[in-house]
């Protein structure tokens, strides 16, 4: 092992700069006064205090915006008149509210290598890009291009490609129903299905292993659900953090008598209590507690803990038949519960707790409380998706509420969370490298063209195409590309490779900074700003976790009058590179959204029913799901129990195995602050949280500076300069944030059957850094 740095082009990593650490306590209540004051005091930095409270009022209201932030459903009747939003929800309004803008003067002043020597923090704090933006091959600086020259250079490398197929077509949750659906129908127009998404990166895993199993990809909850459930799992999630809203809801349901079970490696404040800033209790800190049992299982340990807790479920039935499992739910609507007994049956309580690290008693609590309980529903993220066998994993968690006929009832159900705004909204109107038959024919039916019929490349195939050189054109709408992918230098290389990369983008990011032989950055309107399109204001829409649909509709007055709508950029840039021969007539969804929203009725009439007539209605409205109502779509009309085997993690000696997580300060791959308020650790993100005992058997000093390396299929890979601190995680486990770690993720170690990267656990080895430093 060698600790001499690799020779790299400055713009593909974070530099590897200590600021100055500092300690706090680690909090065990999330939320309360503080959460307040940094949300506000953020969006007054940014916004000022008219423009940020104006666009603070309206946000997550009926006759508002939908926050840029998470996808946590807001509530179906009354909603708070002063903050119906989180503390990360204002953060991510302020981001793009702010009224400090980057344009032509200040490219002129900024190098692409300098501005690629600051961290993504820094990066993205420049402000709002006000232009569009050219960088020419070879050349040092980007410069201004109008918009029209924009789309005629897009598309002469495009349409200049030997096949459509060389061509990338990237996309963010952050879009929106109208320009996702306007989006894929390009793309297919032109010619490819190479349409990776974020979904790839997150909730791929719970996509695959729920249609299989239940014959829908999405939650079977409503958030009403949660204030009727008996038991609420919380599985591989922080809720505090990644989806603060949640934790009312959560409160609520506890209150109404609902136990609160927390499965995860480490004590995440949001899990442990939640002091509700709207309430007085909350302000002064009174009843504050939410989890009743907290299971800290390995890093991906879910898998037999589940298959555990069914075990002692199944032997607790054959005590006290009808005591534990709900035999008609699953003779009327499930296929394959005896070949699931008879697995279950035949493991050891005791290999489980090994491989969970939760011993055998605390099971049995478990098992014990669920017994007498059919309300339940089982919440699960990132924690669970990014693993090898996380499709195994999440049909593992059906299992366990088929069991209990804890599906399609009040107070239960499947609840995977969402991590983008509209992530959900953009797979359900046809953003998918996988399209259905079903829409590829009505796409072919209404519009008269044959789409492209063969799958396309999801995220890490698309990486590797590019790498390879058989992809060639980059275009991403939203979106921070080599920041949330694994493996950064190859991804970086990869992207290096391209002829052209463009970004449709709101703000400088990193990906803007590691381009193809030539770049662009198409600036558009943010969702909180008024979309004045066609000479009218619009208003755009998008899904939530539950499935809800409605209206978002910015307030505020765009920082410059050089940004587009990105349903504006999607139809000018379809107009350029189809032309004539184009089968869609673009021009005119520029006049009026209604006529986007007609077209997704048509195309997808089984979804959208009345899209226009319901999206208006103050609150949305909710899409069909089957589940709800105990009908389950999948090829046998049934849905399925699965079959498989809990395998541990086997590691050497010296090995440990990483979960790349996010700080408090930080919405996927935006920065919003150097703080991790909750975790105790202020002003640094290069840290890496390990168990005393680690440490100690390998000589490692608190606040020590150390190297991370990971072998994957021996190519070594390595994160410089890590501050080791210690922290309340299982023995043989440590946590890194993302983005600075993505360079230990292996591109090539995906998840079975979903291809999502196994960012929640890395196996690595750390040494201690040659030279020094201080923290």
């Amino acid at each position: 092992m060698t600790n001499d740095k690799n020779k790299e082009q400055p713009a593909a990593e974070n530099p590897d700069v200590f600021r100055k650490l500092k300690q706090g306590e680690i909090y065990t209540v999330a939320a309360g006064i503080p959460a307040v004051v940094s949300a506000l005091k953020m969006t007054f930095a940014e916004a000022g205090v008219i423009r940020g409270g104006k666009a603070l009022l309206k946000l997550n209201q009926k006759d508002g915006y939908d926050c840029p932030s998470c996808a946590w459903p807001d509530p179906d009747d009354d909603r708070s008149g002063v903050a119906e939003y989180c503390e990360n929800g204002a953060r991510a309004v302020a981001e793009e509210a702010t009224t400090k803008k980057i344009g032509a003067k200040f490219f002129k002043e900024n190098s692409v290598e300098d501005l690629a020597k600051l961290d993504d923090y820094d990066i993205g704090g420049k402000g709002r890009i006000s232009q569009p933006m050219y960088l020419p091959a070879g050349a040092s600086h980007y410069e201004p291009i109008e918009w029209d020259a924009a789309f005629l250079l897009i598309a002469k490398q495009l349409n200049g490609l030997a096949s459509p197929d060389e061509a990338i077509f990237y996309t963010s949750g952050r879009t929106s129903n109208e320009a996702a659906f306007l989006y894929q129908l390009f793309v297919k127009a032109y010619g490819t299905n190479n349409m990776p998404d974020c979904s790839n990166m997150c909730h791929e895993s719970t996509s695959t292993a729920l249609g299989e199993s239940l014959g829908l990809g999405k939650a079977s909850v409503k958030l009403e659900d949660f204030y009727e459930a008996e038991v609420i799992i919380i599985m591989g999630q922080n809720p505090g953090t990644n989806h603060p809203r949640m934790l009312t809801a959560l409160q609520k349901g506890k209150r109404n008598g609902a136990t609160i079970i927390s499965v995860n490696p480490l004590p995440e404040a949001g899990l442990m209590g939640f002091n509700n800033p709207q309430e007085v209790k909350g302000i002064l800190g009174i009843d504050s507690a939410l989890t009743d049992i907290f299971l800290q299982v390995r890093i991906n340990g879910d898998l037999p803990l589940l298959q555990a807790i069914e075990k002692l479920l199944l032997e607790k039935e054959a005590l006290s038949p009808g005591s534990a499992i709900d035999k008609t739910f699953i003779e009327k609507n499930t296929q394959g519960f005896e070949a699931l007994q008879e697995h279950l049956l035949s493991l050891d309580i005791k290999d489980l707790s090994k491989m969970c690290g939760i011993d055998e008693a605390q099971l049995n609590e478990v098992a014990t409380l669920l017994q007498s309980k059919s309300k339940i529903i089982i919440c699960w993220a990132m924690g669970l998706t990014q693993h090898k066998n996380s499709v195994h994993t999440i049909k593992e968690v059906v299992n366990l509420l088929l069991l209990k006929g804890s599906i399609g009832k009040p107070g239960a159900g499947t609840c995977p969370v969402r991590g983008h705004s509209n992530v959900q909204g953009d797979r359900t109107v046809g953003v998918f490298e996988k399209p259905s038959q079903e829409l590829l024919d009505s796409i072919e039916k209404y519009y008269g063209f044959r789409p492209p019929q063969e799958h396309g490349l999801d995220t890490v195939k698309s990486i590797k195409a590019m790498h390879e050189g058989k992809a060639k054109v980059f275009f991403g709408l939203g979106g921070n590309f080599l920041s949330a992918t694994p493996d950064t230098k190859f991804t970086a290389e990869a992207m290096r490779k391209c002829s052209l990369t463009v970004h449709v983008s709101t703000k400088l990011n990193r990906s803007h900074l590691v381009h193809g032989k030539e770049a662009l950055i198409l600036p558009c309107l943010s969702r909180s700003d008024k979309d004045f399109t066609g000479g009218k204001l619009q208003f755009q829409s998008c899904e939530n976790t539950t499935g809800v649909v409605q209206m978002s509709k910015g307030v505020l007055t765009p920082i410059s009058k050089d940004l587009l709508s990105e349903p504006a950029i999607v139809c000018q840039l379809a107009t350029a590179v189809l032309g004539d021969k184009s089968p869609v007539n673009w021009d005119k969804f520029l006049t009026d959204y209604d006529l986007i929203r007609t077209d997704i009725e048509k195309v997808l009439p089984k979804i959208f029913i009345n899209y226009n007539e319901q999206v208006k209605k103050p609150g949305g409205f909710y899409l069909p799901n089957p589940n709800r109502d105990q009908q389950f779509k999948t090829d046998i009309g049934k849905a399925k129990f699965n079959v498989a085997i809990a395998t541990h993690q086997q590691l050497q000696a010296d090995d440990l195995s990483m979960m790349t997580i996010r700080s408090h300060d930080q919405f996927n791959t935006t920065i919003y602050g150097l703080n991790d308020r909750y975790r105790g650790i202020y002003n640094e993100r290069r840290v890496i949280l390990m168990n005393q005992k680690d440490m100690t058997d390998r000589g490692i000093a608190e606040k020590e500076v150390l190297d991370i390396f990971n072998f994957h299929n021996n190519i070594e890979r390595v994160a410089h300069k890590f501050i080791a601190l210690t922290y309340p995680i299982p023995q043989g486990c440590c946590a890194t944030y993302f983005p600075e770690t993505n360079v230990l993720v292996p591109i090539d170690s995906v998840a079975d059957y979903s291809g999502t990267p196994t960012s929640k656990l890395v196996v690595v080895k750390v040494e201690k850094h040659n030279a020094q430093g201080n923290s």
